[in-house]
């Protein structure tokens, strides 16, 4: 009885594994892992710190509450509003939202801004000739001088 054929993946198959554990797929995971924690952070610096000390600063006003009704009753609280089913408008949600994207911004700008700071400062100068290439650049240039002088011997 003939030995039956052993099982060999497709090529694609390879292809794939090959690009799932390159570095820059890791990296961009690991990135997006990150990138979340850091919003969550975010989101809660603005609802927790910041929308407390605006709201103060203005007059006592919660940014979550700020909302318009479109249909349905007109209660004091959003959280009221949803559970009666109005429709409403969440200007204050928004506010929100855009808050925490300035913030988000802000701290991206600043990381990038210093990444790119210590990677500038991570790179040499590039380094000078070395001995032998100076001494190569004297003898041309003392050749091409040599050239141009008129009657110069041979």
């Amino acid at each position: 009885m003939p030995s039956p054929m052993p099982f060999r993946r497709p090529a694609w198959v390879e292809e794939f594994v090959g690009f799932i554990v390159k570095g820059n797929v890791i990296d961009l995971a690991v990135g997006i892992i990150i990138g979340a924690a850091f919003t969550t952070v975010v989101g809660s610096l603005v609802k927790d710190l910041f929308n407390p000390l605006f709201g103060l600063l203005i007059g006592g006003i919660d940014f979550g509450n700020i909302f318009v009704t479109l249909k349905g009753p007109s209660l004091p609280t959003l959280d009221a509003a949803r559970a009666a089913g109005a429709v409403t408008l969440n200007v204050g949600v928004f506010l929100n939202a855009v808050i925490q994207f300035l913030i988000v911004g802000f701290a991206v700008f600043w990381l990038v801004k210093g990444l790119t700071r210590l990677n500038m400062a991570g790179r040499a100068a590039p380094a000078g000739p070395t001995r032998s290439e100076a001494l190569l650049t004297e003898i041309r240039d003392l050749l091409a001088k040599r050239e141009t002088r008129p009657g110069a011997v041979e």
